[in-house]
């Protein structure tokens, strides 16, 4: 009598889709309104490769993008989020040498726009950024440079970091001055001395530099006198 040979069973191999595939071909749309289903071990590797390549948008955050292409009025500008971004070329006006390939910093402005485009704001996060510096340099009391732009009442407006800030009259050097437009279109050295974060207002000093200078001046002449010496003038 012949013995049977128990059957084996033969499992189908699933072939393993590449994650990126995945995403490039998953259907939002159809997922939502659940005429597509996907398996719980599909589902976790595609939130993982969400997690891993978007941008979470909803965080009003800078963040850094690529431009990928260049029309007559605006930047298309890849953040890896759902859909590219567009800001206008307005806001790039200081750099006219802005190309395809180039990293800006960018503020989500409007998350989806008619076209379910983002809109980004490139101005808006050189602001932010800008204030994170003044911030900075206030708190650890360094220098900063700036560019006199104009007088203004009871002073003048500096540029420091692209922020416009006041310089009071009585702050430009340690003797009165009376031409203040000697000073239009100097870059010069500052120290930020208040900031109102209410208001965002800066207020910035060039006779503090020149008073501490002066104070290191005192501090070197005293240090190297000796006691019984003769100083003549």
């Amino acid at each position: 009598v012949e013995e049977s040979t128990p059957a084996t069973e033969v499992k189908a191999v699933t072939p393993k889709q590449d994650p990126k595939e995945f995403l490039a071909e998953f259907d939002w749309d159809k997922y939502e309104e659940g005429i597509e289903r996907v398996d719980d071990s599909k589902l976790e590797e595609f939130e993982a490769m969400v997690a891993e390549n978007f941008v979470d948008t909803a965080d009003e955050e800078v963040v850094t993008g690529e431009v990928v292409h260049l029309t007559e009025r605006e930047a298309i500008i890849d953040i890896n989020a759902k859909s590219e971004g567009v800001i206008s070329l307005n806001e790039f006006r200081y750099n006219p040498d802005l190309k395809v390939g180039d990293n800006v910093e960018v503020l989500i402005d409007i998350r989806e726009d008619k076209s379910g485009q983002l809109v980004l704001s490139h101005r808006k996060a050189r602001t932010i950024k800008a204030w994170d510096r003044v911030n900075n340099a206030c708190e650890k009391e360094e220098i900063v440079n700036g560019f006199v732009k104009c007088r203004t009442k009871g002073g003048m407006i500096v540029d420091v970091f692209g922020i416009e800030a006041f310089l009071p009259g009585s702050q430009i050097d340690v003797k009165p001055i009376r031409d203040y437009d000697q000073y239009v279109g100097k870059n010069m050295e500052f120290k930020v001395v208040k900031i109102n974060q209410e208001f965002k207002n800066v207020v910035v000093s060039h006779k503090a530099l020149i008073e501490a200078d002066i104070e290191e001046q005192k501090k070197e002449i005293i240090g190297q006198l000796e006691k019984g010496q003769v100083l003549e003038g």
